[in-house]
């Protein structure tokens, strides 16, 4: 049988009042349904920065092009800028790439909820075939790729 890992860590301090405070607002703001989404992005962040900082280090360039080309392709930085911009990526610059939140600020939907529910229910296609999953990053040059089902966009 297969071992399924977790693709996060919880936090430390598991009580602390300005970081429950801080993730409410971010689930409201980007309609998550849980915590957890929060954490995986923290996770993504966290492996692109630590990379970041090594490659800061070691001053490797075939791997520095390597994750600045993927940076850039998911659109969380912009062609031609460096590794420092790596270390100031924050949660929410993930959380912004997401396929619910580009549906919402497309206008595809009236509310960050109203996406997540369209995408779930299948009424979103991304390249002319169904996704089902409001987690989906979207990579720059997909993101006018993306269909509404019944939408006149």
């Amino acid at each position: 049988m297969r071992r399924l890992r977790r693709k996060f860590k919880r936090p430390r301090a598991p009580w602390d009042a300005a970081r429950i405070e801080e993730e409410a607002k971010i689930l409201r703001e980007f309609g998550l349904r849980r915590k957890r989404e929060i954490r995986k992005a923290e996770a993504i962040v966290r492996n692109f920065r630590r990379r970041a900082r090594t490659l800061i280090a070691v001053k490797d360039e075939d791997k520095t092009k390597i994750l600045l080309g993927r940076l850039a392709e998911l659109g969380l930085i912009q062609k031609g800028q460096g590794l420092d911009q790596v270390l100031q990526l924050k949660a929410s610059n993930i959380l912004g790439r997401r396929l619910q939140t580009i549906v919402y600020k497309k206008g595809y939907a009236s509310s960050i909820k109203d996406a997540r529910q369209k995408i779930v229910h299948g009424r979103v296609y991304l390249e002319g075939r169904k996704t089902t999953f409001p987690s989906y990053i979207v990579p720059a040059e997909k993101e006018v790729l993306i269909q509404v089902k019944g939408e006149k966009k």
